[in-house]
């Protein structure tokens, strides 16, 4: 029985109500194919079903399931033999209550939704679908209202649950439903993962018994650890893709699941036992889980990626002025790797000034006093080491800025490390059952308590602003366990309480230093999800500093988070040939170009290529700012020694820019990278040379060696 439906531009959302047991579920699908669903079979009718007790005829085929789900302290643990593995089958949720649905516009053209479902112990959820107009996505979360007269224990509150998948067709979608989501490690960010649903073994069972779930996600404090917060489950006889993607500053979890025919994807918080997180709610409050980001697209994976990740623009956008024109970072890491001096700084400083070569110029780790004994990381007393800035950090930055650049500095201000006095100050740190959590030689501050902020605003805030840095650099390079000591109840929710606290750390510096750039490092790409990145200027992509990886992690990113907010590094030597050095600068047109390396050793031709690169830059900006993305490529599973070829087309009405890397053995001696459709020149290229046609909406190169790369910036000829 349908409830509702909404057109939401390309996308149709379906509320519907099972006849026989009530539930409301919630679908969609591209209004586009609308006219290629087919009806759905009402009863099992496979082989083995004429075999089954009577009483147990006939067997449904599909079982719906809510829209929204819980799971309380009151009730019996799941069944289906998930315990473990998933909460989706309590008897709470299996006890709700539809009560009403309502939508309202918004400004602009926009949608709010509502559905109001109710638990047998006084909770009271809101699922909310909030769409503005012209929007490739739209937003879902859950809030649930304590109601009733006593205090009810929540232990599993996902923010969206999408079923009915796949409409098109009408039974269980033998091999033609695969899973997509992406691994992560350190220094190798984003490798795309699909699989049959077969493959993982999330076939139906003969009989209808049996929850088939794949559930993954983080425990802990890096949410982008194994897995990005990114799910979609693709018809590939439909060509239609369903995704999500979860702002999770912490942990989190997703899960796809069966029940007969049809699956689910659902996603959010974690639960109790995933994660150790579980919330109590006294009579009267509410609590609402972060929204998830959701898309469903007639087309491929980068349609998709393209559709989840504009979820990220309004933040983006938000960003000071500057970061319109995606200024071009020095980072001086790997020039002094831990020993940066005055000296050394002005001089890398004048030679960046004197070249042309960046807008930003940042002064890394090591700049701190070193305490006697200490860890080889002074992190925590941030006091400047005056051996190496006799005149403080102040002197340091005001010489970069009359050299016209922008003073950068490092921060790994959520730790205190061994050997400082703020590693001693244990009150204020994190416990996890009465102890201080250390890992490694670290302790972690505890955002949550005012004196902690009190003593980070005073050395981190003060620091930025009274020395005059206009860029900060935060890292954080050692994850919290899954749960820590605090008021909540649970473990987990006080883990989420705090990084909550960290983020409202970051958005009080972007306060009281207004027009501040700060980009979101931990250990590289630890933390490249949409509510850290929305606070910063820009993520650093990876630790991958000098890999021959770095363009392909590069281009796995423009799937999961803004290119415009992706630093990628390109590491200069004196010994690298041309070819290398071009290799690296064209990996940086992926996103955003952070030089680093020893500038004072390079020859005059490398400065020149540079230099020569940075203009490039300048006019692929708003392609890298503005465009949309497709990934192209014939190469091998290793990353440390990649094989075959990778292209990315990235375009705006206006303008294209691609941008070719050819690894070791390639098999193609031509290369023909299909465009979008219009009538292109070449206005614009960098790098390696390689002979360079368009011929029917395809640029054609050749002539290009192993590890080399090429970018290539297109106009339409009827928009020069």
């Amino acid at each position: 029985m349908n409830i509702a439906s909404y057109d939401l531009g390309s996308t149709r959302l379906l509320y519907t109500r099972c006849p026989r047991t009530g539930v409301v579920e919630f679908s969609c699908l591209p209004v586009a194919l609308a006219d290629r669903v087919v009806p759905q079979r009402e009863f099992d009718t496979g082989p083995h079903v004429t075999h089954l007790p009577a009483r147990w005829q006939p067997r449904p085929a599909h079982e719906p399931e809510w829209l929204a789900l819980i799971k309380t302290s009151v009730t019996p643990l799941p069944h289906e033999w998930v315990q473990g593995r998933s909460m989706r089958s309590s008897a709470d949720a299996q006890g709700l209550k539809f009560e009403s649905h309502s939508s309202e516009a918004l400004s602009h053209g926009g949608k709010r939704i509502h559905t109001f479902l109710r638990s047998e112990h006084g909770i009271r959820l809101t699922h909310q679908v909030t769409w503005q107009a012209g929007e490739p996505f739209f937003s879902v979360s859950v809030e649930a209202h304590n109601e009733g007269n006593a205090a009810v224990t929540i232990e599993y509150l996902p923010s969206f649950s999408l079923g009915g998948l796949t409409p098109f067709d009408a039974g269980e979608a033998v091999e033609r439903l695969r899973l997509h989501r992406f691994r992560t490690a350190w220094s190798a960010e984003g490798r795309h993962e699909a699989r049959l649903f077969e493959e993982l073994h999330l076939e139906r069972s003969w009989a209808g018994f049996g929850r088939r779930t794949e559930r993954f996600g983080q425990r802990g404090g890096l949410p982008v650890r194994e897995f990005f917060p990114w799910v979609a489950v693709e018809d590939t006889v439909a060509g239609v893709f369903w995704g999500a993607q979860l702002a999770a500053p912490g942990s989190w979890h997703l899960e796809v699941s069966r029940v007969k025919d049809k699956v689910t994807l659902s996603g959010g918080l974690p639960s109790r036992d995933f994660g150790n997180w579980w919330l109590t709610l006294a009579p009267g409050e509410k609590f609402s889980t972060p929204a998830a980001a959701l898309a469903c697209v007639a087309g491929d994976l980068d349609d998709l990626c393209q559709a989840l990740t504009a979820a990220q623009l309004p933040a983006a956008a938000a960003q000071p002025a500057i970061e319109r024109d995606l200024p071009v970072v020095f980072n001086e890491w790997c020039s002094s790797w831990g020993e940066p001096t005055h000296d050394y700084v002005i001089e890398t400083a004048q030679r960046i000034a004197a070249n042309k070569l960046a807008d930003v110029l940042v002064i890394d780790d090591g700049w701190a006093a070193k305490p006697a004994g200490g860890d080889i990381q002074n992190n925590g007393d941030w006091e400047v080491d005056l051996k190496k800035f006799p005149q403080g950090l102040a002197a340091t930055a005001r010489e970069i800025r009359s050299l016209g650049l922008m003073p950068g500095l490092w921060f790994e201000y959520e730790v205190a490390t061994k050997g400082t006095e703020a590693f001693d100050r244990e009150a204020l740190h994190l416990h996890r059952e009465g102890k201080v959590i250390q890992v490694g030689s670290r302790h972690f501050w505890d955002l949550r308590n005012a004196e902690a902020e009190k003593f980070l605003a005073e050395r981190v805030i003060a620091r930025l602003r009274d020395d005059g840095f206009g860029y900060l650099k935060v890292d954080c390079n050692d994850a919290l366990p899954e749960g820590v000591d605090g008021p909540a109840a649970s473990p987990g929710e006080n883990l989420r309480q705090h990084l909550l606290a960290v983020q409202r750390f970051v958005a009080r510096i972007r306060r009281e230093i207004p027009g501040i750039l700060i980009e979101n490092c931990s250990s590289g790409g630890h933390r490249l999800e949409p509510s850290f990145q929305a606070l910063c200027a820009m993520g650093s992509f990876s630790d991958a500093h000098e890999t021959w990886s770095i363009p392909i992690i590069a281009a796995n990113l423009h799937r999961l988070i803004l290119p415009r907010q992706s630093q990628i590094w390109c590491v200069v030597h004196a010994e690298d040939s041309l070819r290398r050095l071009q290799y690296g600068l064209t990996a940086c047109c992926l996103g955003r170009m952070c030089l680093s390396g020893g500038l004072k050793e390079l020859p005059s031709t490398h400065l020149a290529e540079i230099a020569s690169a940075r203009n490039f830059y300048r006019q692929a900006a708003p392609v890298i700012r503005d465009g949309h993305s497709r990934i192209h490529r014939d190469m091998g599973l290793s990353w440390n020694e990649p094989k075959g070829w990778q292209a990315v087309v990235r375009h705006t009405p206006e303008a294209a820019l691609v941008v070719v890397h050819v690894f070791q053995e390639s098999k193609a001696a031509k290369l023909n990278i299909p465009l979008p459709a219009g009538n292109w020149h070449v206005a614009e290229t960098f790098g390696s040379s390689a002979a360079l046609s368009i011929v029917e909406s395809k640029l054609n190169l050749s002539g290009l060696e192993p590890f080399s790369g090429v970018a290539v910036l297109l106009r339409r000829n009827d928009r020069q």
